[in-house]
């Protein structure tokens, strides 16, 4: 029976987050408000709008969140042409996808965005399919992502690897009832990421390729 490997992109595959989080303390700063850098890291995961939530708080102006949106996309889109895919992300894809597992990418980039990151990654023959932001109502820590993947790959979760970064990852992969893999990579420390539902954490792709015989993707 088919077992899937589902990849969150942003801090896993791709060594993003932090300008994600440039990207986006700039769209802050632009807009009149300074907020601390450790504080955007921690929200890099969530949708948009749920990342400016938990920045500013819900009692925020809400109607400049879709300027807040744009802005950051703005400023991370000039990245799109050199961003770094992490060491041996790509040969993680190849092996697991030769040793029969579909692979599956379930991430909150899309369109121009999801294209960069892929062609940084450069595994797109290991890569069965995609669960992007463009597919779903509701982003990480909802499950939703991480079940359009499953559906996407056609296995139910007990058949289901997720591999990610934040805590968002592993909230969203345990209420999708997978095993969960974190990595350190995006620079989430790893009690955060075993508190918030991880079964096992390594360092980064490079890490887990190594570890692979004695781990969950065995």
């Amino acid at each position: 029976m088919t077992r899937a490997a589902v990849f969150d992109v942003d801090g896993t595959l791709a060594d993003t987050n932090h300008l994600h989080v440039t990207a986006w303390w700039e769209a802050f700063r632009q807009a009149g408000h300074q907020v601390p850098m450790h504080a955007v890291h921690r929200a890099v995961g969530l949708p948009s709008t749920d990342l400016i939530a938990h920045v500013l708080g819900e009692d925020r102006d809400t109607s400049r969140d879709t300027e807040l949106s744009a802005a950051h996309k703005t400023l991370y889109g000039q990245y799109f042409d050199r961003l770094p895919a992490l060491p041996d992300a790509g040969r993680l894809l190849e092996r697991l996808h030769d040793g029969g597992w579909t692979v599956v990418l379930a991430t909150s980039a899309g369109g121009a965005e999801l294209g960069a990151l892929r062609r940084a990654i450069d595994a797109d023959r290991a890569i069965s399919a995609t669960a992007s932001a463009d597919d779903v109502d509701e982003g990480k820590p909802a499950p939703e992502p991480v079940e359009h993947a499953l559906e996407l790959a056609g296995v139910p979760a007990e058949r289901a690897v997720f591999v990610g970064d934040t805590v968002w990852d592993m909230r969203a992969g345990t209420r999708a009832g997978v095993r969960c893999v974190g990595l350190l990579c995006g620079g989430i420390p790893r009690a955060d990421l075993t508190e918030a539902g991880a079964d096992v954490v390594y360092d980064d792709p490079a890490h887990l390729l190594a570890s692979l015989a004695d781990s969950p993707l065995a």
